[in-house]
């Protein structure tokens, strides 16, 4: 027997959001924020995370206190038309490629790639262009994050401000 999966409705909306806001919140802090029970946040969350909304829990991470100090982002040009999930075998293979997305205009890819310093990331670069179908790249190096308290810029997301004000 199949189950039509519930509603997403604004208390699951608030939910998310503080869960994007601080994952570490417990349930009953979220609870006693949008007016629910601890229990009922628990279930409301797991039925997110059944039903794929809600796809899983990760920490937001300074890209340099890991060595990545070099960062570029990768115009992909291939030969005829290489298929989406053919790229994406490809940049998965490649721990360097933080982000991968197929994109309009010119290029068939975007990547961005973050290493260790330049030489790291050309020896990124050449092992990118030894596919046989990649045809040529065009690579943009990051200089500095004009919004240095971006998530792209290694920093945790910003507080809503509906939230900031309801925490004072």
């Amino acid at each position: 027997m199949t189950t039509k999966a519930a509603p997403f409705d604004e208390l699951d909306r608030k939910i998310v959001a503080a869960l994007i806001e601080n994952g570490r919140a417990s349930f009953a802090e979220i609870g006693t924020s949008i007016g629910l029970s601890a229990t009922a946040v628990k279930r409301r969350v797991d039925r997110m995370r059944e039903n794929n909304i809600i796809t899983g829990f990760s920490a937001t991470v300074r890209p340099a206190a890991l060595g990545w100090l070099t960062e570029a982002y990768v115009e992909v040009y291939c030969d005829s038309a290489a298929p989406p999930r053919r790229l994406a075998e490809v940049v998965r293979n490649h721990p360097e490629i933080a982000a991968a997305m197929t994109v309009t205009g010119g290029a068939d890819a975007l990547l961005h790639v973050r290493a260790t310093d330049v030489e790291h990331f050309e020896e990124v670069l050449e092992r990118i262009r030894t596919e046989p179908f990649i045809r040529k790249t065009i690579s943009y190096m990051v200089l500095s994050h004009l919004i240095p308290d971006s998530p792209e810029a290694g920093a945790p997301r910003p507080s809503t401000p509906d939230r900031a004000a309801n925490q004072r």
